[in-house]
């Protein structure tokens, strides 16, 4: 009974996947038909979160390299994909392929696209933020394409577009050759010409990057990506409105709910949940912060010295931060103790309640999880209220006062500007890794996810310029020591298809065990200077309920232009 029920399983998982193969027969794709298959939790976790790792690369090179050519941009994109062994994306920007391999890629994007669309659907901030990663990804995919390859495009998805007959061609030869400045007359020759209405390529026309008569645009399949973008953007936009009318009904089953709300702040990256050696004494805490550590922790580091105090998501934040980076817990008790009770934290008051919280953060009390350190995407959208020093400096400073605290760390005011431009902008991370190059003089090879990680940086770039005359064999050696030093443990969810791993704080399970934060909010009300009782917020991400009234809110969608088409040549 149990085989024959497998054999029916495995029977209705292979038509789902051929089924599935039918739809998707090219490497480019409309997602036009959601997929009618069988995924575990787990599979579904983890193609939401390698997509998603895919999708914040793209955002990062695409902020660093916002004025270069399409070539070199796609040089760069491939270089982090190749580094962060992200191989699904990596296949599929090779051009369309039929082999197994191209097939198992094809399935993985299809799926993990549809999965998102859930994900990034529920507010106009999310689904802006989708539909330009996806058209940086389409950008990416396109490229890759060839003559014959567009042209099995076209055919797939029965688009009336045609190339031009030789005839037609030679007519305009001349005019063609003049606009097409990196084309030789004989490139012209055997590179096909396809002639769409000038609405379609606007910015080419604007850019006299194509020939243009009687209202007419003729193209190269390189530039044919305009054309398609359009109808792949309009496609996704709209593929976003049917997932926020489904939205209520997936959520009725609250592990996909969870799921589906944590997403957007996961940490996709190396796992920090725990040091393998506590080697980090609390007396070197000082210099450490100067240098090594992410501004959103030296400024929590600088407040609680200065007032010696810090509200309980901060000391949430730093607590993690600290047992990451290697600070036992007897140091982190000892550390905590002598701060708070400098200030207005009686010793009996921290004994019983601070005391607790600590132990609790190192998974030592209470339900024993072992929380994960706020990556950067948590620290980013994690709540502030007044009187609050935790988050991103670079979100929540003004930029005026970003600036003021950049140059009073030592920076010029030229860098200063620089990276507080990046802020300005929305780019967090990125200012974050110009800062991490300004402070250490170097260059920055990887985004910055994750304060551990930023530390772990520091630490190794700093063991690298003490030891300038070590021979390569030696400078490795040392730099493996100093990893090992700093490494955490390996994530139990990490893949094969991208070594990446999930938030374990936002996806296992850990913030729906709210007993971490009740114990801090019920126990601690925050007095001001003069008496007034401060109501501390809990993060909403955690236990928000979504009303009536949120819900039809949501499913208002603006028709804003989502131009996300002006590609750069």
């Amino acid at each position: 009974m149990i085989n024959s029920r497998q054999n029916y399983l495995n029977a209705k998982r292979f038509s789902a996947d051929l089924a599935l193969e039918h739809i998707i027969p090219h490497n480019v794709c409309f997602y036009l038909i959601p997929p009618i298959v069988d995924l575990t939790i787990d599979e579904f976790e983890k193609l939401a979160l390698e997509r998603l790792k895919m999708l914040r690369l793209l955002e990062q090179v695409t902020a660093k390299n916002p004025k270069v050519s399409s070539e070199a941009w796609r040089e760069a994109v491939l270089a982090e994909v190749n580094h962060e062994g992200l191989r699904t994306y990596a296949k599929l920007a090779r051009g369309n392929l039929n082999d197994d391999a191209s097939k198992a890629a094809r399935r993985r994007d299809y799926l993990s696209h549809f999965i998102l669309r859930f994900a990034y659907c529920r507010s106009e901030e999310l689904r802006r933020w989708f539909v330009a990663r996806e058209m940086e990804l389409f950008r990416l995919k396109f490229g890759a394409l060839s003559m014959r390859d567009v042209k099995d495009f076209l055919e797939v998805y029965e688009l009336d577009y045609k190339p031009l007959s030789d005839e037609e061609k030679l007519d305009i030869s001349e005019h063609l050759c003049a606009s097409t400045y990196n084309h030789t007359r004989l490139k012209m020759e055997t590179t096909d010409f396809y002639a769409v209405h000038f609405t379609e390529v606007l910015n080419l026309v604007r850019d006299r990057k194509c020939f243009l008569k009687a209202g007419v645009a003729y193209i190269t399949p390189e530039h044919f990506a305009h054309v398609i973008g359009k109808k792949h953007q309009q496609l996704i936009e709209d593929g976003l409105k049917g997932h926020l009318r489904l939205l209520p009904t997936l959520e009725i089953d609250e592990r996909f709910a969870m799921l589906l709300k944590s997403i957007h702040t996961s940490y996709t990256g190396k796992n920090y949940t725990v040091a393998k050696t506590g080697s980090v004494p609390v007396e070197s805490l000082d210099q450490l912060s100067k240098k090594s550590f992410a501004l959103c922790m030296r400024n929590v580091h600088d407040t609680l010295r200065a007032t010696h105090h810090l509200k309980h998501v901060g000391r949430m934040q730093y607590t993690l931060f600290l047992k990451a980076i290697g600070v036992t817990m007897e140091d982190a008790l000892r550390f905590w103790r002598e701060e708070l009770t400098r200030g207005k934290v009686p010793i009996e008051k921290f004994e019983k309640e601070y005391a607790y919280a600590i132990r609790h953060n190192y998974g030592k009390e209470g339900s024993r999880i072992n929380y994960s350190p706020f990556s950067c995407m948590k620290v980013i959208t994690t709540p502030i209220g007044p009187g609050e020093t935790h988050g991103c400096p670079f979100k929540n400073l003004d930029a005026s006062t970003l600036k003021m605290k950049l140059t009073g760390y030592g920076l010029s005011a030229i860098d200063a500007d620089e990276v507080a431009g990046y802020a300005a902008k929305g780019h967090y991370q990125i200012a974050c890794g110009k800062y991490f190059e300004v402070v250490h003089e170097t260059k920055l090879e990887e985004g910055i996810n994750h304060p551990n990680q930023y530390f772990e940086l520091s630490q190794l770039t700093m063991e690298g310029k003490e030891r300038p005359r070590q021979g390569h064999a030696a400078a490795a050696a040392a730099a493996a020591n100093q990893s090992a030093r700093w490494n955490s443990q390996p994530n139990s969810q990490s893949t094969q298809d991208g070594g990446m791993v999930g938030d374990s704080s936002t996806l296992n399970g850990a913030d729906d065990d709210l007993e971490l934060w009740e114990i801090m909010e019920s126990k601690e009300r925050e007095t001001d200077a003069d008496g007034t009782m401060l109501a501390v917020p809990v993060a909403e991400s955690l236990s928000k309920k979504v009303s009536p009234k949120q819900t039809k809110a949501a499913q208002e969608w603006e028709d804003d232009d989502f131009d996300m088409l002006e590609f750069n040549e």
